[in-house]
């Protein structure tokens, strides 16, 4: 449970920092912004893990890179459905950086 608590964390402080990139502009409420680090860090809890073993093949063609393009597309369509499509392709990968950064150091055992 603590896990799953730490997720959303991350996913509402990752989404919080993220629009503080240059243009990016969220016009909205802190409830929608929770509302999309929730539902953020349930997917990157409950359903990343099936992702990740189901595109094994391509992350070893790329060598991991396609992880990156996978985290990019969820908080794609977290931004599409939820957010009001605040991110063009820079920011979106920026924002996705901040919060694979996030990740690493507050969720990943050492």
């Amino acid at each position: 449970m603590k896990s799953f608590l730490t997720h959303i964390a991350v996913g509402i402080l990752g989404i919080w920092l993220a629009t503080g990139i240059p243009g990016v502009s969220f016009i909205g409420d802190i409830s929608t912004l929770a509302l999309a680090g929730f539902v953020l860090g349930t997917i990157n809890f409950a359903v990343k893990p099936i992702l990740d073993i189901l595109t094994l093949p391509l992350k070893i063609v790329t060598f991991g890179i396609f992880s990156l393009f996978l985290n990019m597309a969820i908080i794609w369509v977290i931004d599409v459905l939820i957010l009001g499509d605040i991110f063009t392709i820079f920011p979106l990968f920026l924002a996705t950086v901040i919060i694979w950064l996030l990740n690493i150091f507050l969720i990943r055992k050492k």
